[in-house]
C-alpha cells in the first residue's frame, strides 16, 4: 500500500497559473536593474509567455465569430458507431475547444452551451473526449449503448443536458469545495428552459443560476443549473431561489432527479485512491455529503452517489467554478497539464502548436466522412418504455409477477 506521502504527490493543491503568470513576469521586469538580465528575461520568459498568451486568447476570440454552427451525422443512433460532428461554415470543429466559453467573449453569467442530450430523450449521448474534434457518441457499457430509465413522473431526462466549452474538470488538482480531483471532463450544465427541448450538438447560450457539488467515484462532477437566455424567465431569475416564484416546485423536483437518478450506472473504472486529505478537511467534506445519485442507479440496483453541501450553491460561487475550470483548460491545452487520452486538436488559432489542425483539412486528416449519412435509428430495449417507481428512501418498488429489465 502507497504511504500517505507517496499518495499526495500525485494530486496537486494549485491555482491555474495561466493569467497571473504575466503580471508576475511585469513584476520581475519591474524590479530588475540590470538591463542584461532584462533582455534575457524577455527572450528567455517573458516572449514564450507573451506568445502562449496571445495564442489561447486568439482561440476565444477568433471562436466568437461562430460562423454558422451545422452538424455532420453518420450512422444509426441507439448504435455505438453512431457519430455528430459539430461544423461551422461547412469545416467540423471541436464542440469543447472551438466553441467558445463567453459570448462576445465576456466574462459573466451567461455561458455558451452544448446540447449533448435533448430533454425527454434517454439515450447516454456524450462529446468523445478521446477522439480528433470531440465528436458526439452513444455512450456505451459492455459493448451495449446506455439508455436512461424513466422514474415517474419524470420522462427521461426532464431538462437539456450537456456541457459548457472551454472547461476542463482537472483530474490532477483537489477542488477546493469538494476536496476531491476533478472527473476529467468538460463542466456539465443542466438547462431548465421551457421553450424547446433542444438537439444534440445545439450551441446556445445559457444563464447560470446555481449548481451542484456532485460526487462521482471519488471525482468532483460540477452540475451547473441555467436556463436559456431565449427564454423569458431568464430575465426575472438570477439565482436558484428566484425560480420557485415563477416554477414552483421545480428546483425540489430537479434535486430530487439529480439525487436519485446520476445513480442508475454502474461506478467507472477504478481511479485509484482516494485523495489524501487532513482529518480537518476530512471532516468537513463527510459533514458535506448527502446520499445521491441519479434514478437509473438506484433502477439498476447500484448505491447512490453523493452531492456536497447537502443543497444547491449560489450562482456567484459557480460562476467562479466555471472560469477557474475556464484556466484549467488553458494550461492543457498548452501543454501545461498532461491530457492523457483527451484529444485538443482545434480549428481556431494555427499559433497554438501542436493542437491546429485548418479546417479545410481536417476531414481528410482524420478520416471524418465528407458528408452526412444517416441511417434509420435502431430500436431502444423495451426496458426504456415503462415507468419505474422509487419509495421515499429510492428504493425500486415492484409487484409480484412485474418483471423489471434492467
Amino acid at each position: 500500500m502507497a504511504s500517505p506521502a507517496s499518495r499526495s504527490m500525485h494530486v496537486r493543491v494549485k491555482k491555474p497559473t495561466f493569467f497571473p503568470a504575466a503580471a508576475l513576469i511585469v513584476l520581475c521586469l519591474c524590479c530588475t536593474q540590470s538591463r542584461t538580465s532584462v533582455q534575457l528575461l524577455r527572450m528567455r520568459v517573458l516572449e514564450p509567455l507573451q506568445a502562449a498568451l496571445v495564442s489561447l486568447s486568439a482561440i476565444r476570440v477568433a471562436a466568437q465569430n461562430n460562423g454558422s454552427y451545422t452538424l455532420r451525422e453518420v450512422g444509426a443512433r441507439n448504435t455505438i458507431d453512431w457519430r455528430v460532428w459539430l461544423e461551422r461554415d461547412g469545416s467540423p470543429i471541436s464542440p469543447w475547444h472551438d466553441v467558445p466559453l463567453y459570448p462576445d467573449n465576456k466574462p459573466g453569467p451567461v455561458v455558451n452551451f452544448v446540447v449533448e442530450i435533448p430533454r425527454w430523450t434517454d439515450g447516454k449521448v456524450e462529446t468523445r473526449r478521446d477522439e480528433p474534434l470531440n465528436p458526439f457518441f452513444h455512450d456505451s457499457r459492455k459493448n451495449e449503448p446506455r439508455f436512461v430509465e424513466s422514474i415517474w413522473p419524470h420522462k427521461s431526462y426532464p431538462f437539456a443536458y450537456g456541457s459548457i466549452p472551454q472547461t476542463w474538470e482537472n483530474k490532477n488538482v483537489r477542488d477546493n469545495y469538494t476536496g476531491f480531483v476533478g472527473d476529467n471532463d468538460p463542466v456539465d450544465l443542466l438547462d431548465i428552459s421551457s421553450i424547446s427541448p433542444g438537439y444534440t450538438g445545439q450551441v446556445k447560450q445559457v444563464k447560470v443560476l446555481g449548481g451542484l457539488a456532485m460526487i462521482d467515484d471519488n471525482t468532483t462532477d460540477w452540475k451547473v443549473i441555467g436556463v436559456g437566455v431565449e427564454d423569458p424567465l431568464a430575465d426575472r431569475v438570477n439565482s436558484i431561489k428566484d425560480v420557485e416564484t415563477y416554477r414552483p416546485g421545480l428546483i425540489k423536483a430537479l434535486l430530487y432527479w439529480i439525487t436519485a437518478s446520476q445513480a442508475l450506472s454502474p461506478p467507472s473504472p477504478a481511479l485509484g485512491p482516494r485523495p489524501r486529505l487532513s482529518a480537518q478537511a476530512r471532516r468537513r467534506v463527510r459533514s458535506q455529503l448527502t446520499p445521491a445519485g441519479q434514478y437509473y442507479k438506484v433502477v439498476g440496483g447500484k448505491g447512490p452517489n453523493t452531492i456536497a453541501g447537502n443543497d444547491y450553491v449560489e450562482a456567484r460561487i459557480m460562476i467562479a467554478k466555471i472560469a477557474e475550470s475556464h484556466g484549467h483548460w488553458g494550461d492543457l491545452l498548452l501543454g501545461k497539464e498532461e491530457r492523457g487520452e483527451i484529444s485538443i486538436w482545434q480549428t481556431t488559432d494555427p499559433r497554438a502548436c501542436g493542437t491546429y489542425v485548418k479546417p479545410g483539412d481536417a476531414t481528410r486528416r482524420f478520416g471524418i466522412p465528407r458528408k452526412s449519412k444517416i441511417l434509420p435509428p435502431a430500436p431502444r430495449p423495451a426496458q426504456y418504455d415503462r415507468w419505474y417507481y422509487l419509495n421515499e428512501s429510492l428504493s425500486l418498488i415492484t409487484v409480484p409477477g412485474d418483471v423489471v429489465g434492467v
